[in-house]
């Protein structure tokens, strides 16, 4: 089954990539790894929630909204390769949450990023990862998720 299929299999379709907020771009492929730049949880071009976890958005929330972050990443990755059968390996996921002082749940908020990874790609969805908590993230967004593909 390609992860395509995976994806339409839970029920789940790639979204358009956002254009970039700033001086950068989506993705850059550099020899067989594709850098896919920090995606925040864009749903239609728009943040469907906004604050800091532990604060104005629980825990359960924010993972939802990382694996809307690790599904606009394959996006993005997918401008690059043209398929996501193309990637070998997700090698590094680096995901950051706009944090409460007084919460450290960040590795399960981004478990759902992970999760998602391992599910549309299986074993080659299986990652290095560090979760950070932020003070604050572009517009507000609770989450952000940036990942490195080694690809075909």
């Amino acid at each position: 089954m390609t992860p395509e299929e995976r994806l339409a299999e839970l029920g789940l379709t790639l979204p358009e990539v956002v254009p970039p907020l700033a001086a950068y771009v989506p993705a850059v492929r550099s020899g067989n790894h594709v850098y896919v730049s920090g995606q925040v949880p864009f749903v239609d071009g728009k943040l469907p929630t906004t604050g800091k976890v532990g604060a104005e958005v629980d825990p359960e929330r924010a993972n939802e909204l990382a694996r809307i972050c690790a599904l606009n990443g394959l996006a993005a990755l997918k401008t690059v390769v043209g398929e996501l059968s193309e990637v070998v390996r997700i090698v590094k996921v680096v995901g950051f949450v706009a944090s409460d002082p007084g919460f450290t749940g960040q590795a399960q908020v981004i478990n759902g990023a992970s999760e998602l990874f391992a599910e549309v790609l299986g074993e080659a969805g299986r990652h290095a990862r560090s979760a950070i908590g932020m003070a604050v993230l572009p517009l507000d967004a609770p989450v952000e998720v940036e990942l490195i593909a080694e690809v075909r």
